[in-house]
């Protein structure tokens, strides 16, 4: 396993992230806890240290599944990520938000559930227009001084909305952010534009959310309505016409290709490809199956050329931006 830091920080993280988002639900292509614990044994048995997961995940199952996941282990060695936004309550309006009793509430939630004294990486799963940046990041810099939270970090947003948080993080003395969680793969590079420079001039090390495309990039186009998740996830469905836009299609042609020529998956390639970008410290990999946990360390090894990544990218054309709301 290579390991790499949260952005600027010293806090060493593998270089592949074990996503939780399965964890718990009851969809079809969620995972039950026996199998979520098959998935989190077989990231620890190859060095993975990082998992990451959210309060609305599942409503919460997700963090309880992953704190029951993790109990057998020294929790020293492990980094736990978790987020705060999304409303958790409907009939709680104070249950969702970036507001001062938002975070504390939710955050000590998130503590309970995952069984655990402090959380690595608490980030903010959203922007919030109705709390003042400031009021969040007061809120987040207590959380750190109090000990229930080591470092800050944050997920989708626009550029601008994001320079203003560091920036009035910075004026205020506050805890700073180290990561920003967004939403990049190969067939999905609109983050390019704005936010990725913007990470790299401040030192916040990306940790992309869906490096494989919700699965798009894991098989053959006309094949992925065949699996499970293609039958039963909305979402996935929703996103198709975004990933198969506008030079997508050919980008799942030649992930195919290239992976076929080098004797490889098609997610290894997708995956190697992430990890050659200089910004991305670690990808936030959703996997199903202990195999695909296997896949995805396995493409730390995969040395792209210049040529390959190029050619890789090369039909990608701008596509609608998907992932801030």
């Amino acid at each position: 396993m290579e390991y790499t830091t949260l952005g600027g920080s010293g806090t060493k993280v593998s270089r592949i992230g074990i996503g939780t988002n399965t964890f718990g639900g009851d969809a079809d292509w969620h995972l039950s806890a026996k199998a979520a614990q098959e998935v989190v044994d077989t990231a620890i048995d190859h060095g993975i240290n990082f998992f990451d997961t959210a309060n609305a995940y599942n409503a919460g199952e997700s963090e309880r599944v992953l704190g029951e996941a993790l109990d057998g282990y020294d929790r020293d060695r492990q980094v736990i990520a978790t987020k705060v936004y999304f409303q958790m309550d409907d009939e709680d309006p104070n249950s969702g938000g970036l507001s001062r009793k938002a975070i504390e509430q939710e955050l000590a939630n998130s503590l309970d559930r995952l069984g655990t004294d402090a959380i690595d990486l608490y980030q903010i799963h959203r922007w919030d227009d109705e709390t003042p940046i400031e009021e969040t990041l007061r809120t987040l810099d207590d959380a750190v001084r109090r000990g229930d939270v080591r470092h800050v970090g944050a997920s989708s947003m626009w550029a601008h909305q994001f320079a203003e948080a560091c920036h009035a993080a910075e004026r205020g003395g506050r805890e700073p952010f180290v990561t920003m969680q967004n939403h990049y793969n190969l067939a999905y590079r609109e983050e390019e534009r704005e936010m990725v420079p913007l990470c790299e001039k401040r030192d916040v090390g990306l940790i992309p959310w869906s490096p494989l495309a919700r699965g798009y990039l894991t098989r053959p186009h006309d094949e992925l309505e065949a699996t499970v998740r293609g039958e039963t996830d909305r979402y996935l469905h929703e996103r198709l016409t975004t990933y198969a836009a506008n030079g997508g299609r050919e980008i799942n042609e030649r992930v195919a290709e290239l992976a076929a020529e080098k004797g490889v998956k098609m997610a290894q390639i997708a995956l190697a490809w992430l990890l050659h970008q200089d910004a991305v410290d670690a990808p936030i990999v959703g996997a199903r199956k202990p195999e695909y946990v296997v896949d995805a360390v396995e493409a730390l090894d995969l040395d792209l050329s210049d040529s390959d990544l190029d050619w890789l990218a090369e039909p990608y054309e701008p596509v609608p931006v998907e992932g801030h709301s």
